[in-house]
């Protein structure tokens, strides 16, 4: 499912990733941990496409057999609004849209049908248990309610690899281990690779595979 190589990255003159080469199986849930400042972040931006290694042409990406780093941005858009799904710690819902528009978002810039779209965003609700809050906007939810209406906007696509950065973060206890059993109902429903960076040492414990860097480097793989 994801393949990389060789991935380095410099900020300030600093090399942030010193090297990084990563297998991730389809279907595989992987917990990427390691302390603030060990390039965690800057591996998942790369791996889902939202910035680039250093040098291309050192480094290769793999995504569905694909090498998203080598098009241009018209087309890497294209491809992560496909293939890619994101949940980050802040949901980043929009508060002048209901849930369920929220939801219809990637799809309608994907060009998808209104209808079948909006069918689907409804299933999605109704499977993680917020049907009845469709019509709400984000200001009338809760923050757990919040962060499951940001995994249905991710997966109303159908995408390959969901990539979750500090999803549970800004969640209570409760909120986050029900989000964290989540992630793996819907690993065995649709078959989805997750790649999740997290200091959640219960979810990342939780992982098929754990991985931890640890200054720029991925200590096992």
């Amino acid at each position: 499912m994801i393949i990389a190589k060789n991935i380095q990255k410099t900020f300030n003159n600093n090399l942030v990733l010193k090297g990084i080469d990563l297998h991730i199986k389809k279907g595989e849930v992987v917990a990427i941990v390691g302390p603030s400042g060990a390039g965690k972040t800057t591996l998942l931006q790369i791996l889902s496409t939202l910035d680039k290694p250093d040098d291309i042409k050192d480094s290769s990406l793999s995504i569905n057999n694909i090498s998203p780093i080598e098009l241009n941005d018209k087309k890497i858009s294209e491809f992560r609004n496909e293939h890619i799904g994101f949940v980050f710690q802040f949901h980043q819902l929009l508060p002048e849209f209901t849930a369920i528009e929220n939801v219809c978002i990637p799809a309608y810039i994907g060009n998808k049908k209104t209808e079948a779209t909006k069918q689907r965003a409804i299933e999605l609700l109704d499977f993680l248990g917020i049907k009845d809050k469709a019509e709400r906007k984000p200001s009338q939810l809760s923050g757990g309610e919040q962060q499951r209406v940001a995994v249905a906007r991710a997966l109303i696509n159908q995408p390959a690899i969901v990539f979750a950065d500090e999803p549970s973060g800004n969640l209570d206890t409760e909120s986050a281990a029900n989000l964290h059993d989540l992630f793996f109902e819907l690993r065995d429903k649709f078959n989805q690779t997750f790649v999740i960076v997290t200091h959640n040492e219960k979810l990342a414990n939780m992982a098929d595979r754990k991985l931890t860097m640890r200054d720029g480097y991925l200590l096992n793989e």
